[in-house]
């Protein structure tokens, strides 16, 4: 199934994250059925009257249909994707209990009570419909009968909650007869909250719900690889490998997309967990594993292997299989000792990658991890390596310092992470160190002078700039709108256009940096100049490493676009080579940032907080502390309930939320998800400014030499 299902917590709004996905769904053209989760504790522990809760999920559904409607374009190949109850997209329920149901439940039940058909009913469950029971008549007005979705579905829901939990045992088994619900001997012996949890599970189990929504209102793969193709394949649409996609075809080329690596009961061994996009992957057959650096027509991460096995993994269980066709999931043995996390496998050997995963979220939290005994490092080596590969969002690094780093997304995520290491992973005792955030380094101005450097064999001279790059470049570089791979002349109409480069420049990037895909640029401006082309591998390499470990505390650098001026050039290719080049690379770009006003950059979070109004002004006084700025306060609806949005530094999110349920008296519910980088007031070189803190306990915790490094260590003299 081109499977997406969208999960809603009971809330009296659509959070930040399910904005987040939702928008990354439709971008991917992956269509979305709606599932209302946490029923329960509306019951339960917020004892919610029926009409209001029939108006919240009224509201959350409008919400998520606008949401549906700002993002999805004219031209979406995928028709109408609005989700609505009538239609059978919205299921209600609780996965914790495992009970859930459609419209479509209840209408197969009041049939022959009704008379009239499934369809015709189904739409009277929902909506201003509402039912006059002495008249035997629906209406539009509530004045004249009662709400057929309180009446028909919430009412029998509400009476089994209040009769298993305030009646008597004998009252909710009796209760459970009529409803044709049928107990073991064992289950009879429940009580209260278990009682309840059996008899919904037994008479709306969660499963029959799930698949029917799933099965009637999400697109076969055959459908959906039809207009999902050019979003998954780099190739050429007219290549046997789209055109196998394309089509779904089992006979068809394979292309199998490798998304992430299950760790095995087998140590230090995974299953290549992925789907297969077209052909059959059999077990034994001959492939080529192209990890997310392959080019195609080069050697470097290819791998050309055989299958050693092909396993149906279903929940916990795996199961040896011949093969799979295309429009379905597996496992694979054996791949994992040529992939990281993610990875293509073909059997054509002109075929281009499955574009990689995109995150809505950046790693931008660290800690530093160590084992207790110094006896365990091998298995804390191996955990990480096994953790690294099993979360595709984690990275686990080795700093020159020797410690061992772990990247996440946020306190949360990496609390989990550390988690699993410690319990999973690695099976020992770990140390942590408190979170340390990611900051990327830029720079403000263009560099005041022209940075000249010389190899060591003083032959050879670079002559470089830096300058900020335009607003809004550095994100749509992240967000794949200008990449590496694109057309070169497309390439710099659209940086013309779009951010005013001029075209002849943009036509000569020579790459993008760091990991040849970061958001920095290295351009040669330079005008007929001899020998530039055997330099250009050397200089890419000077510039990879450059912006891999800036200049200010060997942070990635961000947002600057770094121009070649001129060179001078050694007649003889042999006192121009890598070595001496290279190095040479490095410290101009170096004196090119220290004189072009180098910044630091923080990461932000964007906070939404939903609270009653008396808690608003104890998340202005928590959010002003911690250097937050509120952009949005709004009412929700007609409810009690105020949204507030707000900018928080990732610097000042640990213990965010506890500090603010202490200022709020737990009333305010925060979520946080990353947002953009922004620059952090001050001058980095002056060590009292918050930036030049930040750069000296970097340099201090990287183990570097104390201060940043003068331009005299890069810039030479003519």
């Amino acid at each position: 199934m081109e499977l997406w299902l969208l999960w809603i917590a009971f809330q009296v709004s659509v959070c930040v994250q399910t904005e987040t996905v939702l928008r990354q769904a439709i971008a991917e053209r992956i269509k979305p059925v709606l599932f209302m989760n946490k029923m329960d504790l509306a019951l339960l522990t917020l004892q919610i009257e029926k009409e209001d809760l029939y108006q919240t999920f009224q509201r959350i559904i409008e919400s998520i249909n606008v949401i549906i409607a700002t993002y999805s374009h004219e031209s979406n190949p995928m028709g109408n994707i609005d989700v609505d109850p009538k239609k059978g997209t919205v299921g209600f329920g609780s996965g914790l209990h495992g009970w859930a149901f459609t419209l479509k439940d209840f209408a197969k039940m009041y049939v022959k009570k009704f008379g009239i058909s499934e369809e015709k009913l189904t739409k009277r469950l929902w909506g201003d419909n509402f039912y006059n029971s002495k008249e035997k008549k629906w209406y539009k007005e509530s004045s004249l009968g009662e709400r057929g979705f309180t009446q028909y579905i919430l009412s029998p829901i509400y009476q089994i909650f209040d009769t298993c939990m305030k009646a008597t045992k004998e009252d909710a088994l009796k209760f459970a007869e009529k409803l044709g619900v049928k107990l073991t001997v064992e289950e009879k012996d429940l009580e209260q909250k278990q009682l309840l949890k059996t008899m919904m599970r037994k008479w709306l189990p969660a499963g029959d719900a799930l698949l029917q929504m799933i099965v009637f209102h999400l697109p076969s793969p055959v459908t959906a690889q039809k207009y999902r193709c050019e979003m998954l394949y780099e190739g050429p649409m007219d290549d046997k490998c789209a055109l196998a996609v394309k089509a779904c075809d089992p006979n068809g080329e394979l292309m199998m997309y490798i998304s992430k690596m299950v760790p095995t009961s087998d140590k230090g061994r995974f299953y290549a967990f992925g789907r297969v996009f077209s052909g059959t992957v059999k077990t034994g057959q001959k492939v080529r594993i192209m990890g997310p650096n392959y080019v195609p027509g080069k050697k470097e991460d290819l791998y050309e292997k055989s299958i050693q096995r092909t396993i149906l993994m279903m929940g916990r269980y795996v199961e040896p299989i011949e093969d799979v066709p295309c429009g379905n999931i597996c496992g694979l043995v054996g791949v994992d000792q040529y992939l990281i996390k993610t990875g293509t496998i073909s059997t054509f050997k002109d075929a281009h990658n499955m574009r990689v995963m995109k995150f809505s979220v950046s790693p931008v939290v660290r800690v530093a991890v160590e084992c207790v005994n110094p006896s365990d490092l091998p298995k804390l080596v191996e955990g990480l390596k096994r953790l690294a590969k099993s979360d595709p969002m984690v990275q686990c690094t080795i700093e020159e310092s020797g410690e061992h780093i772990i990247a996440g997304a946020g306190e949360l995520h990496l609390e989990i992470c550390l988690k699993d290491l410690e319990e999973d992973h690695a099976c020992i005792p770990i140390k942590k160190s408190d979170p340390v955030v990611s900051y990327r380094e830029t720079v403000s101005e263009e560099s005041n002078i022209m940075c000249l450097s010389k190899s060591p064999n003083k032959h050879n001279r670079l002559y470089m700039k830096a300058r900020p790059l335009p607003e809004g470049c550095p994100e749509a570089i992240d967000n794949g709108d200008v990449t590496p791979r694109q057309e070169m002349k497309e390439r710099a109409k659209y940086l013309a256009e779009k951010f005013d480069m001029d075209v002849g420049e943009c036509r000569k990037i020579w790459c993008f940096g760091p990991e040849g895909m970061g958001p920095n640029l290295l351009m040669d401006v330079t005008k007929g100049v001899q020998y530039l082309n055997e330099i250009k591998d050397s200089c890419v390499a000077g510039f990879q490493w450059a912006t891999k470990e800036g200049v200010l505390c060997e942070e990635n650098v961000r947002g600057v676009r770094f121009d070649l001026h001129d060179v001078t050039l050694h007649t003889d290719a042999i006192h121009r080579g890598g070595g001496q080049i290279i190095p040479t690379a490095r410290r101009c770009l170096y004196a090119c940032m220290l004189t072009a006003e180098p910044r630091i950059m923080e990461p932000v979070y964007l906070v939404e907080i939903q609270c009653p109004e008396v808690a608003v002004g104890g998340i202005f006084t928590c959010l002003n502390k911690r250097r937050g700025v509120v952009f949005e306060n709004n009412q929700i609806g007609h409810t009690p309930q105020f949204l507030v949005k707000a900018y928080l530094p990732v610097n000042e999110s640990f213990g965010f939320t506890g500090d603010l349920r202490s200022h709020t008296g737990g009333q305010a519910f925060p979520q946080c998800v990353f947002d953009h980088w922004q620059i952090l007031p001050g001058n980095p070189m002056e060590a009292s400014s918050k930036p030049g803190e930040v750069v000296t306990t970097t340099r201090k915790r990287k183990g570097l030499k104390e201060g940043i490094p003068s331009l005299d260590n890069y810039l030479d003299k003519l």
